[in-house]
């Protein structure tokens, strides 16, 4: 267990509601959506700096996208007290479906670009983690 997951655990531990998934799988999840989140502002920044950034719209608007969508859901996980489990389930998807269309578009510059590479496995892990999730609700 990372250190962000146990803090995010201990704090989830600490409140009156208890999380839905449980304290542990939610701070997984919410870690994998920060991580997504974060991995995608920072691809969105590098196709900015490349030659051919021209090229790279349909990339650059994808990875804003999936990351305020990973950062939406977090936000909707981490409200607890106003937990509702098919909106939740639907976000999940929602979030699982621009992952993959990120993933997809990354992957199509994976091989000219390291940081579309990575960007493309952590899209992938992601919408894994949202599917997974949203499958035990």
């Amino acid at each position: 267990m990372s250190t962000t997951t146990g803090q995010l655990t201990a704090m989830l531990n600490s409140i009156p509601v208890r999380p839905v998934m449980g304290a542990e799988n939610t701070a997984r999840l919410l870690e994998m959506l920060g991580e997504c989140s974060i991995t995608c502002e920072i691809c969105a920044d590098a196709c900015l700096a490349e030659d051919m950034v021209a090229d790279l719209g349909r990339c650059i608007t994808l990875d804003l996208h999936c990351a305020e969508t990973c950062d939406a859901i977090a936000h909707v996980i981490a409200r607890m007290s106003e937990a509702d489990t098919d909106l939740l389930r639907s976000g999940l998807q929602h979030c699982a479906e621009v992952c993959r269309a990120c993933a997809t578009e990354c992957e199509a510059h994976a091989s000219m670009m390291e940081h579309c590479r990575r960007c493309a496995e952590t899209c992938r892990r992601c919408l894994h983690a949202c599917r997974e999730a949203s499958g035990k609700l």
